[in-house]
């Protein structure tokens, strides 16, 4: 049932002005036909020398912005100049409840509040190391190996954990968002969120996944991990009995891989070359809400512009090996967000890593909202492309091959 919206969003205002008992809150996401100053925005309250602070993180495209207000009228007026920012989602957690606020269309707010087993004592360290979603010191991360027995990450592990812990960021956000606007069903105790890790390898982001949704945000959720080879499925079905993780692995091809019953929310990351076109069909046969692919290599379209003639006037574009790389990998990931467009799929291409952290940091995410589009504008600007280079996209192949 919906309420008036500011009347909600004074009582999330009460929740967050309130020093000893928020634990965290999140605003995302955009109203329709509007648009936020910041793309994200994180409060939680830090001890510091001068006293208690909210520690307000804004998110724009590139970088986050961290500034520390001291409770009371210094952090009332900067959570009223955010509450004032045309943000569509809220997530607000306190101690002994959690609130999910989805702004609507008719600008009224949708709340869903529940109720925690037992009370959480929020973290107040100021330390940029407690300010992430899983601490380094987490037994996950030491028994993948990335932190030592002292729950210190490895040096040479940063990197890593830089890309886990943004990667579990943009999970968040993405799932809260699916369930908030209705693309994915909320989860329950006796029947929680299925997620399937194609390619999962050692799958450090399968349980880093499952340790965040579980433990940190509470949704019950069963992980499955695929791969090859069966290697990675007894090293990773160990870890997880280790762990008391609620995952399974099975050994299989990505396009192999029989799940039953099938995934709601389908991850392929860091996939070779055609595995992410794969994993993405694979998506679409399982009909999946929600999809977060981060492609790797790029060969196939690669390939295909070294062999075909290109067309006038872009041959500077191809010329120049490292230009037609780059180029190979934008055709690729735009020809990939057309198609799942094509197949009902709302489409975003993101960075998830800065580029200093990896080379590979671009994620597509898609939502299914809708059935396939069988004409129009998105099928005649995919098609105008694929001829105009002469191109033969490896998940168009898989796509018209199903059955």
């Amino acid at each position: 049932m919906s309420e008036p919206l500011l009347r909600v969003l004074s009582r999330m205002r009460s929740h967050i002005l309130a020093p000893d008992d928020l634990v965290k809150a999140v605003a995302s996401g955009r109203q329709k036909g509007l648009t936020p100053r910041w793309r994200r925005v994180e409060f939680r309250y830090v001890d510091l020398k001068a006293g208690r602070h909210l520690q307000v993180t804004s998110y724009d495209d590139t970088q986050a912005h961290t500034a520390n207000h001291l409770a009371g009228g210094a952090a009332r007026d900067a959570v009223d100049d955010l509450l004032d920012e045309p943000f569509a989602n809220w997530h607000v957690e306190t101690t002994t409840q959690q609130h999910q606020v989805r702004v609507t269309k008719r600008l009224e707010a949708v709340v869903h509040t529940t109720d925690r087993a037992e009370e959480l004592a929020p973290e107040r360290g100021h330390d940029r190391d407690k300010d992430r979603l899983l601490r380094e010191d987490d037994p996950v991360f030491v028994a993948l190996g990335l932190s030592d027995e002292d729950g210190r990450m490895k040096p040479s592990r940063q990197a890593k954990y830089r890309q886990v812990e943004e990667f579990l960021r943009l999970l968040d956000s993405s799932i809260t968002d699916a369930i908030d606007k209705g693309h994915l069903r909320r989860p329950t105790p006796e029947d929680p969120l299925r997620i399937a890790d194609l390619g999962c390898g050692n799958a450090y982001l399968t349980f880093a996944a499952q340790r965040f949704l579980a433990a940190v945000r509470g949704l019950p959720v069963r992980l499955t991990g695929v791969d090859v080879r069966e290697q990675s499925r007894d090293h990773n079905a160990g870890l997880a009995t280790g762990l008391g993780v609620d995952a399974d692995f099975v050994v299989g091809s990505i396009l192999g891989a029989q799940l039953d019953p099938a995934p709601e929310v389908v991850l392929a990351l860091h996939a070779c070359d055609t595995a992410t076109d794969e994993a993405l069909v694979r998506a679409v046969e399982w009909q999946a809400s929600l999809v977060l692919a981060a492609p790797c290599c790029h060969h196939d379209i690669a390939a295909q512009l070294r062999k075909a003639p290109t067309p006038s006037p872009y041959a500077v574009l191809t010329r120049h090996g490292i230009l037609r790389e780059r180029l190979a990998d934008t055709l690729t990931d735009g020809i990939r967000a057309s198609l799942m467009r094509i197949q009902g799929y709302r489409v975003d291409v993101m960075q998830f890593v800065e580029s200093q952290h990896t080379p590979r940091n671009t994620m597509l995410r898609a939502v299914r909202a809708g059935s396939p589009v069988k004409g129009g504008g998105v099928v005649k600007e995919y098609d105008d492309l694929v001829a105009t280079w002469a191109l033969e996209p490896r998940l168009a192949v898989l796509l018209d091959a199903r059955p």
